[in-house]
């Protein structure tokens, strides 16, 4: 199921379907919020991306800038993930931040924080 859904995130996300990219992930994420585990946390984060595109989309920047740091903190769960979707994990990381250095108001932002946090 999960690489199901991991697919349906990336479509939606093609097809600039936020809210039903952060909708796939979710119902991977929500059954399980409550664990304390990396891959948990890195879901949440994924959808966190979602969100902030979303927002980016309806105009809401100051919303969508502080939704994509929390998705920020949360990638960093990719280098503590074991599970078997970890290099799914890792692409769809890829390629979300690839879009997103694609938005003419978000590009010097990601790489500042990216070499901050590494």
């Amino acid at each position: 199921m999960i690489d199901k859904q991991i697919r349906a995130y990336k479509i939606c996300f093609k097809e600039e379907r936020y809210f039903d990219a952060h909708e796939a992930l979710e119902s991977i994420w929500f059954p399980r919020r409550f664990e304390e585990s990396s891959e948990v946390k890195l879901l949440k984060g994924l959808i966190n991306a979602a969100v902030s595109f979303e927002l980016f989309k309806r105009g809401r920047m100051p919303q969508s800038k502080k939704v994509w740091a929390n998705y920020l903190k949360y990638r960093q769960e990719l280098f503590r993930t074991n599970s078997k979707y970890l290099n799914d994990y890792y692409k769809l990381t890829r390629f979300v931040e690839e879009l997103h250095t694609s938005l003419p108001f978000y590009s010097t932002n990601l790489s500042k924080h990216t070499h901050q946090t590494q």
